[in-house]
């Protein structure tokens, strides 16, 4: 089996000519809205499910481009009240950061990842995003785990995202940063992608932008999934491969089992009897070791954070060795940047997807 994801940036959403961050213009293509898959999980063992609410019931349409501002957005943190269009946003949360790039959003400075290389350039930012973010000069802001107050301050910034849980989130400084900014928090782990950009584009004033890249995004799924050539109730499990150790195994509510319904499969939910979570989860079941075998029974498995290697390791895992695709020799690597569904890295895989198993 292969597996090839482009190794640079996915080209920027949208068709407009804007520069946030420097001087010239940046093309951009045009993408509109669609379907809500769900995101999430980025396997942060740590993310808590919650629901994030409206600002009431009937939502901001088109707000941004109408100037209604000030604004009083709801989140996950209380209300907050938002002067103007922001101009100069930072982002605490490195998992946000490629969802607040794909809806346009002026993104000066982001949290970054101190393991760089593989999933990470030398920005320490996601490899998927990554080229998107130094086009728009973006900067790092300091490590994720490593809070630095001076950093976000020198940014100047005129809107603060933070998240509620995660190994990038800060929200024991959420008082102290709304003293500097506006700041919005929310909770990456228990929607899509495609949600989560619905809520920043209301914060933000680009609900527009939120509703075309998600529009586009669905009619590439529609169209891929017409070309793969799949049985007829193909059943997938959705592993995280931890030898040794408890392994997240998604769920049917889960975003990258949402993902792959949406393009044919059907999911096998795993025994929750081997499910070692503290606290339950709608995304991931994390099974024990053990229990491994006996909650990956889908005909496909596909191994997200992981790449041929990983399929070798668990393939040649004595203790999986009756795993159905493992015998039917249908384990697949989703790519090492699958950990976290945001625009760019959902797209590498639906096109590898359709690289693999188009007609």
């Amino acid at each position: 089996m292969s597996f090839a994801l482009p190794k640079t940036g996915l080209p920027t959403p949208l068709a407009k000519r804007r520069n946030h961050n420097s001087s010239g213009s940046i093309p951009r293509r045009t993408f509109t809205r669609g379907i809500a898959l769900a995101a999430s999980a980025a396997l942060s063992l740590s993310l808590a499910a919650c629901t994030t609410a409206a600002e009431s019931e009937t939502p901001l349409e088109g707000t941004g481009a109408s100037g209604e501002w000030p604004r009083t957005v709801t989140h996950e943190a209380g209300e907050t009240t938002i002067d103007a269009m922001p101009e100069r946003i930072v982002s605490t949360t490195l998992s946000v950061t490629g969802t607040l790039l794909a809806i346009d959003a002026p993104v000066t400075a982001t949290a970054f990842t101190p393991a760089k290389g593989g999933t990470a350039d030398e920005n320490g930012f996601f490899t998927q995003w990554a080229d998107v973010a130094v086009q728009r000069n973006v900067e790092p802001l300091y490590p994720v785990g490593e809070f630095d107050l001076e950093a976000v301050i020198a940014q100047e910034p005129d809107l603060i995202v933070v998240s509620t849980s995660g190994n990038d989130s800060v929200l024991d400084q959420y008082e102290t940063l709304s003293g500097i900014a506006p700041t919005v928090v929310v909770n990456y782990g228990d929607q899509s992608w495609q949600d989560l950009a619905e809520e920043l584009g209301e914060a933000t004033g680009h609900e527009q932008d939120a509703a075309d890249v998600v529009e586009e995004f669905d009619a590439k799924v529609a169209e891929t999934a017409e070309t793969l050539r799949i049985e007829e109730g193909a059943t997938a499990s959705i592993v995280s491969y931890n030898p040794g150790r408890p392994s997240p195994v998604g769920k049917t509510t889960g975003p990258h089992a949402q993902l792959l319904q949406t393009l044919g499969f059907r999911i096998a939910e795993p025994d929750e009897q081997y499910d070692t979570s503290v606290q339950k989860r709608e995304d991931f079941s994390f099974s024990s070791y053990e229990g491994l075998a006996e909650s990956v029974t889908g005909s496909y498995t596909f191994l997200i954070s992981a790449d041929e290697k990983k399929v070798d390791a668990f393939t040649a895992d004595p203790t999986l060795a009756n795993v159905p695709a493992v015998v039917n020799n249908k384990v697949y690597p989703l790519g090492l940047a699958s950990f976290r569904l945001d625009y760019y890295s959902s797209t590498e895989i639906v096109d590898w997807f359709g690289e693999t198993f188009g007609k």
